[in-house]
């Protein structure tokens, strides 16, 4: 029979603890707190503190006269006026596009088929929402979803409909603007 023998153990050794908090530096004092700007100031006065002394000459200067804060107008009033797209849910007729817009947006797909994937014989699926407004003009193109994703199927989607215009939604009768979505799906055949 063989019996087990066990490897002797290492002798102890001692072991020294240090403290590392010696070894590291204090932390950086708080940078210091800016100074908050009183009512009385004008607008030009506490920009004017941030700024930063350059020896560049500007090619034109700028007069600016300096206006009370109670005259600054707010954000709201200098904003656009922004069109209100209702979803889709809530028109009572969906836009439309003529037959003829139509046959132009399929005869572009088909010539415009991304050529990797006509090659790989790849298909694919996009999803666009197109806000238009209520004369039919497409505002924006968004890609919802592009399957399968980097093959270029969404940009030649999205170029398809740069240049028709749709029969608007109507809601109750009245042309409104509404976000639209529409499916698009690619074929090799």
């Amino acid at each position: 029979m063989e019996t087990a023998v066990n490897p002797p153990e290492p002798p102890a050794q001692v072991m020294k603890l240090v403290d590392i908090r010696e070894d590291i530096p204090p932390p950086p004092p708080p940078p210091p707190q800016p100074k908050p700007v009183e009512p009385q100031q004008n607008v030009v006065e506490a920009i004017a503190e941030t700024m930063i002394e350059t020896d560049e000459v500007p090619d034109d200067q700028v007069v600016v006269e300096s206006l009370p804060v109670q005259n600054v107008p707010s954000p709201v009033q200098v904003q656009p006026q922004q069109t209100d797209y209702l979803p889709q849910n809530k028109v009572s007729k969906i836009p439309s596009f003529s037959d003829q817009d139509l046959r132009k947006i399929t005869s572009y797909l088909r010539d415009q088929y991304p050529p990797i994937a006509l090659r790989s014989g790849l298909e694919g699926l996009v999803i666009l929402e197109l806000f238009i407004d209520s004369r039919g003009v497409i505002r924006q193109i968004n890609i919802l979803r592009e399957n399968p994703e980097g093959r270029g199927f969404g940009d030649v989607a999205v170029q398809a409909f740069r240049e028709i215009r749709a029969l608007p939604a109507e809601a109750n009768g009245v042309p409104v603007a509404v976000r639209f979505r529409y499916p698009i799906r690619f074929t090799v055949k």
